[in-house]
């Protein structure tokens, strides 16, 4: 038990590495946010096709997770992230920092529900998933209530979630094997483990 608290610990690189993968993330979030509202017109024949592009928003979690391996990891980069992004200017305003805890917190349980001892592809994409399916709900109750469902809501909940778990869970798990191989992770497990599937 003293073990497992001790290993669940964060170090202060710990903390130092999430609050730069979030504030990176953060910055991302805000360029983002215009590139969302740049595409809206490429998506007029068929609104709800722009969430395959949704993914972005949900990367900071499972990278979060992936690299720094301890409980709240996850939650802490998307919160940040958010909260950075709302800083610099979001245009959704203070409630992206509501959305960046939802979203934060369904990325947190997919390596909540493995109690932090799995940090595998299927995992990071069960985080994005997962994280991908509470920004989608937030997203039905905030700004999609008057939709139609047949034609916009259920559309848009499906690309957000696929989105999610490609780009933000497999990406994710990918781009946390890319800083592994150039030594930046080296004091982390994930850094000790560049073979690893």
């Amino acid at each position: 038990m003293g073990s497992s608290s001790t290993a669940n610990r964060w170090r202060t690189v710990d903390i130092v590495v999430a609050s730069v993968i979030a504030v990176a993330f953060g910055v991302i979030f805000w360029a983002w946010n215009l590139v969302w509202s740049a595409t809206e017109g490429a998506f007029t024949f068929f609104p709800p096709a722009q969430a395959v592009i949704y993914g972005i928003w949900l990367v900071p979690g499972v990278l979060g997770g992936l690299v720094i391996r301890k409980p709240g990891a996850a939650l802490y980069c998307e919160f940040l992230a958010a909260f950075v992004s709302v800083l610099l200017g979001s245009q959704w305003g203070t409630v992206a920092i509501l959305q960046g805890v939802a979203q934060g917190v369904g990325a947190e349980a997919a390596f909540l529900a493995v109690r932090y001892r799995s940090f595998k592809l299927p995992v990071a994409v069960g985080s994005g998933l997962l994280a991908g399916l509470a920004a989608a709900v937030f997203d039905q109750i905030r700004y999609y209530s008057e939709y139609d469902f047949d034609s916009f809501r259920l559309p848009v909940f499906l690309f957000t979630v696929l989105s999610s778990a490609i780009v933000a869970g497999a990406g994710g798990w990918a781009l946390t094997r890319a800083l592994a191989q150039t030594g930046a992770l080296d004091r982390f497990p994930a850094g000790r483990e560049r073979t690893a599937v």
